[in-house]
């Protein structure tokens, strides 16, 4: 017999089994996406780059004017506790802060106080086939909610445009879709982080296009620059990844992801590239460093 797998919701800092976690109706993240979040794993139980996750829901908190409910240490402290309460071997944590609750209306002047939930579920990766084999992926021109406004580079509640680009790529049978701008530009996957290889060079959009920086894109770019790969970080245009030699995808729960098809055409070989295995074994290499995990 294995380890019981269980999903546990802490809402306020108090635990709730699944289908008894509520919140109220008149809450902001559920009737406007007023809210912020953010999405992280374990590895070997406990959770990676929690302070960076937390340093970036702070971030975003304060970009949307929403108030944190308590400090980043004790929200640190509530999320290891509910992943050791599951007891799962590996835990999918997703973290939401909304404004709260308050009467109907755009007006925020009404609204109590924030709500914090926690919601901790086993962890289901992709399976080892995507790895092996790489993905399929869709284009999706449109623009987020969050683009045009101060929200810009923030993990918003408001995941529309994400909700329909990926309904878009599942009807083509693809595994992902990656946001295009009115420019013609990739800026990033609707929950990933986008990388091309171009002649040995790893090319990747910068923030200023108003991506959300992932935390897993930092340790990429990190892990590259270690190995020596030439960095740039400059709009992708759409029309490059068919003709790179190489395209991944990179998020907290999947890793770094080949990218073998862009709208039914191949990538490259057709196949997961060298560049692409090499930094997806240099990450994982440095997430069980920073983890005191063996190698």
């Amino acid at each position: 017999m294995g380890c019981p797998v269980t999903t546990r919701v802490w809402i306020d800092g108090l635990v709730h089994e699944p289908e008894a976690a509520v919140v109220s109706v008149f809450d902001r993240g559920f009737l406007y996406g007023d809210s912020v979040f953010e999405t992280l794993r374990t590895y070997g139980g406990r959770a990676f780059a929690l302070l960076e996750h937390l340093q970036r829901l702070e971030r975003s908190a304060a970009k949307v004017f929403i108030e944190l409910p308590v400090s980043l240490e004790v929200l640190g402290a509530e999320i290891e506790a509910a992943v050791a309460a599951t007891g799962n071997q590996e835990s999918y944590v997703r973290v939401i802060v909304t404004r709260g609750s308050g009467p109907l209306g755009l007006d925020t002047g009404f609204v109590a106080h924030p709500l914090r939930a926690i919601i901790v579920g086993r962890l289901e990766p992709p399976p080892p086939e995507a790895y092996d084999r790489g993905i399929a992926v869709v284009t999706y021109r449109t623009q987020r909610v969050s683009e045009a406004t101060e929200a810009a580079g923030t993990k918003v509640g408001n995941y529309l445009v994400a909700v329909l680009a990926m309904r878009s790529a599942r009807a083509e049978g693809a595994s992902e879709a990656l946001i295009v701008d009115g420019g013609g530009n990739v800026v990033e996957g609707a929950t990933s982080n986008v990388f091309a290889v171009r002649e040995g060079r790893l090319v990747t959009p910068p923030e200023e296009v108003g991506i959300l920086a992932g935390i897993t894109r930092w340790f990429v770019l990190g892990v590259a620059r270690d190995l020596g790969i030439e960095v740039e970080l400059r709009p992708l245009p759409a029309s490059e990844l068919i003709g790179a030699d190489e395209v991944f995808i990179s998020s907290s729960i999947r890793e770094l992801l080949p990218v073998v098809r862009v709208d039914s055409e191949p990538v490259g070989a057709g196949r997961p590239g060298p560049m692409t295995l090499r930094l997806r074994q240099a990450f994982r290499e440095k997430v069980r460093g920073v983890m005191g995990l063996e190698v």
